[in-house]
């Protein structure tokens, strides 16, 4: 026998709100949980600029990142790391003012703020405890050109491109509402 949930009821309905109010909440713990775990791992089992391939083009590192994505601004002193906390603490106090300040967002933009919040808390541990981010992922293609390879990254910096990739996503193509009705993205 198969059960059926009545969604018509405002306590099934109230129940179904409240879960998806806390859905970007959920994501971003399991997102940080993992970054943490899997950071932990390389940490206690790779040697600092270790290179382990794993498949035909993906490979386990253990490198430091003292820069933004793909080692931006990794050379700046004290002040340019100040600034940088301060920025991306900023990035994540707006992202999870934006969830409760507006909590009706759709479900592809909820899932994906809630990767990027926990992406950004995931490297925001990371250089307060340690002043670096911990990189351990790194991908390269051979090709008759030679080797193109790809800066490392980690599981949150995985989860912010995806997360933002689906924001993206979620703003260009409208969504069907339950009735079948289109509901596009709102212009303003």
């Amino acid at each position: 026998m198969k059960k059926t949930v009545d969604t018509s009821s405002p306590l099934a309905a109230g129940e179904a709100g409240r879960w998806m109010q806390s859905a970007p909440w959920m994501i971003a713990i399991v997102v940080l949980a993992l970054d943490r775990i899997t950071k932990m791992w390389v940490i206690e089992n790779l040697q600092i600029g270790s290179f382990t391939p794993l498949l035909p083009g993906v490979a386990l590192t253990h490198v430091h990142n003292r820069g933004i994505a793909f080692s931006l601004f990794a050379e700046g002193g004290p002040f340019s790391r100040v600034v940088l906390h301060a920025v991306i603490l900023t990035a994540v106090v707006l992202i999870a003012w934006m969830l409760v300040r507006q909590p009706n967002q759709r479900r592809s933009a909820k899932l994906a703020f809630g990767m990027i919040l926990g992406g950004a808390l995931g490297n925001l541990t990371d250089r307060i405890l340690y002043g670096w981010v911990v990189d351990f992922i790194h991908l390269w293609l051979r090709t008759g050109r030679g080797t193109w390879s790809w800066p490392d990254f980690n599981v949150a910096d995985s989860a912010i491109t995806t997360g933002a990739i689906l924001l993206v996503l979620s703003e260009l193509w409208p969504a069907k509402t339950a009735e079948g009705v289109i509901d596009a993205p709102n212009p303003d």
